[in-house]
C-alpha cells in the first residue's frame, strides 16, 4: 500500500496508508475517496542511554482512521505493508465509535510493531515542510 501525506485541515503534514479507496464515489461522496490510516502523534527520539521503560513510553503512536477527499491526499514514492482485517476497515464500521476505537487499537499495535522493527523509517518521523 502506498503512503500518503494529509495536506488539509486536521490531519495536514500527516503520514498515511490508504486501507480502501473508492476512485468513482459513491451515492453518500459522489467524489473520489479513500479510507485512510495515519499517524496523528508521532514517536519522539529515544537515545541508547534511556532505559527499556522510557523507551517504551517514547516509543508510542497515536493513529488515526478516517475517510478523506482523494484531492486532497498527495501520494507518496514510499510504500508500506499494513496487514489489517478488511471486516474491521471499511466505511459503516468507522461512523461507530466502539468498532472505530476497535480498529485504532488494532492499527496503533500493528505500527509500532512496525516501528520497533526498525523498518519503514521515513513513515515514522515527522514530515518537515
Amino acid at each position: 500500500k502506498q503512503w500518503y501525506q494529509r495536506r488539509v485541515r486536521g490531519n495536514a503534514g500527516r503520514k498515511a496508508v490508504i486501507i480502501k479507496n473508492q476512485d468513482d464515489g459513491t451515492g453518500d461522496r459522489p467524489y473520489g475517496h479513500a479510507l485512510v490510516v495515519g499517524i496523528s502523534r508521532y514517536p519522539k527520539k529515544i537515545n541508547k542511554q534511556m532505559g527499556k521503560k522510557k523507551q517504551n513510553k517514547r516509543g508510542k503512536i497515536k493513529p488515526f482512521v478516517k475517510v478523506y477527499n482523494a484531492n486532497h491526499l498527495m501520494p507518496t514514492r514510499y510504500q508500506l505493508d499494513l496487514n489489517v482485517d478488511k471486516d474491521v476497515f471499511n466505511k459503516n464500521s468507522i461512523k461507530d465509535p466502539s468498532q472505530k476505537r476497535k480498529a485504532l487499537t488494532m492499527v496503533k499495535t500493528n505500527l509500532e510493531e512496525k516501528y520497533k522493527s526498525g523498518k519503514s523509517r521515513w513513515f515514522f518521523q515527522k514530515l518537515r515542510i
